[in-house]
C-alpha cells in the first residue's frame, strides 16, 4: 500500500506528491474544459482530449498513440480502458456520505481510494490517494494516478452541474 497526495494551485493545476517526492503534473489547458496535459517526474508528457462529436470518450494520448480511453456510464461510473494491456477499471463514487471515490479492477477489487478535500477558502480540491499492492505493481501507475484525479474531477463537474440544474428547475 502507499499514500498519495494531490495539490491543487489554482483550479487548473495539480501535482502528484508522495513523501514530498513530486512524481508528476495535471495541467487543464482552458477553464472548465476536459483537455488537459499529464507531465510525469521522468519528461515524458500525455495529452486528454475528448473524441468524437459529442466528446463523450476521452483518450489519453502519448503523442498519436492511445493509452487510455474513459467515458461516463449513466449510473455515474467512469469506465477506464488500457489500450497497451487490454485492462478495464472502474472509477465510482463509493460513499455519498463520505464523498469517496474507488478506482476498481474487472473483478470489483478496491485497487485506489480516492478522497477530495475541498478548500472553501481557495475554491480548490486537493486530493488524499492510498493504493493497494496491485495497484502498486502496475507499470503506469502515475499515468493512471493522475488519470484517476481527472476522472475524480470530471465526476465532481457532472454532479455538481446536475445540481445547478436541479436547482434552478
Amino acid at each position: 500500500m502507499a499514500d498519495y497526495t494531490i495539490l491543487a494551485n489554482g483550479t487548473r493545476d495539480f501535482q502528484l506528491l508522495q513523501a514530498d517526492k513530486i512524481l508528476g503534473a495535471l495541467h487543464y489547458t482552458e477553464w472548465f474544459s476536459f483537455k488537459a496535459v499529464i507531465a510525469l517526474a521522468d519528461g515524458s508528457t500525455f495529452q486528454i482530449a475528448p473524441r468524437g462529436f459529442w466528446g463523450t470518450t476521452i483518450e489519453v494520448r502519448d503523442q498519436e498513440a492511445v493509452l487510455l480511453n474513459f467515458k461516463m456510464n449513466w449510473g455515474g461510473t467512469i469506465l477506464i480502458k488500457s489500450k497497451a494491456t487490454s485492462k478495464a477499471y472502474v472509477f465510482k463514487l463509493k460513499s455519498l456520505l463520505k464523498n469517496t471515490y474507488v478506482l476498481q479492477n474487472k473483478d470489483e477489487r478496491e485497487l485506489l481510494l480516492v478522497q477530495p478535500s475541498f478548500k472553501w477558502n481557495t475554491l480548490n480540491c486537493n486530493y488524499m490517494l492510498t493504493s493497494t499492492n496491485e495497484f502498486e505493481a502496475l507499470d503506469y501507475k502515475e499515468l493512471l494516478l493522475l488519470t484517476t484525479v481527472h476522472c475524480a474531477n470530471y465526476s465532481m463537474a457532472m454532479a455538481a452541474g446536475a445540481t445547478t440544474i436541479a436547482i434552478a428547475t
